[in-house]
């Protein structure tokens, strides 16, 4: 296990954490506030804590974090985890201390909650060896935080402007295709509008010239209608006089031919000489 944390990358965070004020003159001074830098490895953990005036250490060794997880039922894990969410940023839900420990030392404590109940971490620190030395390793960190932090900022902002220009050109991009479209629509329906009025003189001259062409090779109504009750009669008249001439054919003649140009009272007068002709030879 100790050979895998010392191979395995640290992570470092610096909170910057509220604490109630042990002595009050030491308001106007700033105090009321400590700076925590803590280096984090899979198994163990180390703190700088300074409140500008002096600085404080403390190394949790492998074997101090997994008796302190085995305290609170916990695997080694899931304890820095907790530890690290509490003091790589102040939680707002949680009550910090740094108070004197007895003989320069300090201890540091932050509660939380579990299951309902409230509980307390706390960890004691010894004095720096180098105080100066602690206190410009944790403000060189803050500088350094501080700096990416700001080239972070500027390249965001630079990238957000970029954005913006790309936005804004894709703007300007999409009202020229909408202003286009428009005009290409409206240039089309111009055209079409153009044709299908074209299209409807075409056929009203062609409606026109058909009713030309019918007015000249066709006589008009009326004179089609008494046309048709002309020949209605010269047909009637027609059948009539072969209705005549049919009987006056028909009627037999004595000698046994017909005149076909005889009237009606002379062909009665033959028929009734005839009559008496048979009667006197009877008797």
């Amino acid at each position: 296990m100790a050979a895998a944390s010392s191979v395995a990358p640290a992570r470092h965070s610096c909170a910057k954490l509220s604490v109630p004020v042990e002595d009050p003159k030491a308001v106007a001074a700033g105090a009321g506030t400590v700076f925590v830098k803590a280096t984090w490895l899979p198994s163990r953990f180390s703190l700088a804590v300074t409140d500008g005036a002096g600085a404080w250490v403390a190394d949790a060794s492998d074997h101090e974090v997994r008796l302190r997880a085995e305290q609170w039922d916990q695997p080694v894990t899931d304890y820095l985890a907790l530890a690290e969410r509490y003091l790589a940023f102040q939680q707002p839900d949680s009550t910090y201390s740094f108070h004197d420990a007895g003989k320069g030392n300090r201890r540091l404590s932050w509660t939380f909650e579990r299951q309902g109940t409230k509980l307390e971490w706390r960890w004691k620190l010894q004095p720096s060896p180098n105080t100066q030395q602690t206190i410009s390793e944790i403000l060189d960190f803050l500088m350094d935080a501080n700096i990416r932090l700001s080239e972070e900022v500027v390249r965001k902002t630079q990238s957000f402007d970029k954005l913006k220009q790309e936005a804004e050109k894709c703007l300007q991009q999409s009202e020229r295709f909408n202003n286009e479209k428009t005009e290409f629509e409206q240039a089309t329906f111009s055209k079409f509008v153009a044709v299908l009025n074209s299209k409807k003189a075409k056929l009203r001259q062609l409606r026109d010239k058909v009713v030309e062409l019918e007015s000249a090779g066709k006589p008009p109504k009326e004179e089609v209608e008494q046309q048709e009750e002309n020949s209605t009669d010269r047909t009637e008249l027609f059948e009539g006089e072969s209705d005549k001439e049919a009987s006056i054919n028909d009627e037999p003649s004595e000698t046994g031919s017909g005149n076909v140009h005889s009237s009606p009272e002379r062909s009665a007068a033959t028929s009734r000489g005839r009559g008496r002709g048979r009667k006197r030879a009877k008797k």
